[in-house]
């Protein structure tokens, strides 16, 4: 799937904390989708949300390696992108995740897909294989999606 199918078939997406990793780290060649796929938010070609559970996760790699200042910086930069929603877990997304849950999926992922469910997005981009889809949501993985080569690269996928 190209980025711009996504975009044209999904107007609200919603992103797990890999995804946010990725562009943040530059892993490439999943940092280039990633990113790509931020700028098409901030550009206006999706609503994107995540679940406050993410912060927690993403915000984690500087805790562990102790440094104040990338968790500062990091942590304003995701408030800042704009047309992303952090949408905080309440009993609606409590009650969903455990459905999600009773489903098998683990306990993270499952409020990341209720979550997405919650905040009216129709897929949720990750690049963890073991997220299934669930009525409502598609599942895309980061490693499908396609973006387009810049003259003298090579095509950027999430492979």
């Amino acid at each position: 799937m190209t980025i711009d199918d996504l975009f044209a078939r999904h107007g609200a997406i919603a992103l797990d904390s890999n995804v946010l990793i990725y562009a943040a780290n530059g892993t490439v060649p999943q940092g280039v989708v990633a990113k790509a796929i931020i700028d098409g938010v901030e550009a206006g070609r999706a609503d994107a949300s995540i679940a406050s559970v993410a912060l927690t996760e993403v915000l984690a790699g500087p805790a562990r390696a102790r440094d104040d200042e990338a968790f500062e910086r990091l942590d304003g930069d995701l408030w800042s992108i704009q047309g992303l929603t952090i949408i905080p877990m309440d009993r609606r997304i409590a009650v969903e995740a455990a459905r999600a849950r009773g489903q098998g999926h683990g306990l993270v992922d499952a409020i990341h897909l209720a979550t997405a469910r919650h905040s009216e997005a129709t897929c949720f981009v990750t690049n963890d294989r073991r997220v299934r889809s669930i009525p409502g949501v598609e599942v895309i993985l980061l490693s499908e999606v396609t973006v387009p080569e810049e003259p003298g690269t090579q095509p950027a996928s999430g492979a």
